[in-house]
């Protein structure tokens, strides 16, 4: 019984298919998009910068996703994490999305634009200089498919608090 089973997997493994096999678990909660679940956003009343306006448009994903945030303390070992640049028109339309950062996990790139694609329009950025935005955001993805933004993270697990991190040139 053992060799047999045995044989199946260097049978899968020579015609290419271990990988997906391995893989798959994983990437169910990758295939799809849910729906947006948040209303047409009103102006950015308090955004004045890129940074501000960046804040804004992290819980903005949020609101539309309440269901793919992450809660609480992010685990010690990150599924995906994806930078993007995010251009938003004066008029709260998503434009250009670049992946400044891909992630490891392959999987999570074209989902995770997919997801900040569903979520426009965003807010209008009617106190940013020039009416209209580009910003970058880091996101980080879990293994379940919840995930949470950069300017909105709540720490990780296992590591220092955020308020209580040191600099990277601190010497001992």
């Amino acid at each position: 019984m053992k060799a047999a089973r045995r044989l199946r997997l260097l049978a899968l493994a020579a015609a290419g298919a271990l990988p997906v096999l391995a893989a798959s678990p994983a990437a169910a909660q990758f295939n799809m998009v849910p729906p947006p679940q948040c209303r047409t956003p009103a102006p950015a009343a308090t955004s004045d910068s890129a940074d501000a306006y960046r804040v804004e448009a992290s819980r903005h994903i949020y609101e539309c996703f309440p269901g793919r945030v992450y809660m609480g303390l992010l685990p010690p070992l990150i599924f995906g994490v994806v930078t993007l640049e995010l251009e938003v028109d004066d008029k709260g339309q998503l434009g250009a999305v670049s992946v400044v950062r891909k992630p490891a996990a392959e999987i999570v790139e074209p989902w995770l634009v997919a997801l900040v694609r569903r979520a426009a329009p965003f807010p209008v950025p009617a106190r940013v200089p020039g009416g209209a935005v580009r910003f970058v955001e880091t996101f980080f993805i879990d293994r379940s498919g919840l995930f949470q933004a950069q300017s909105l993270v709540e720490g990780q697990k296992g590591g220092p608090s955020v308020e209580a991190s040191t600099p990277l040139s601190a010497t001992p």
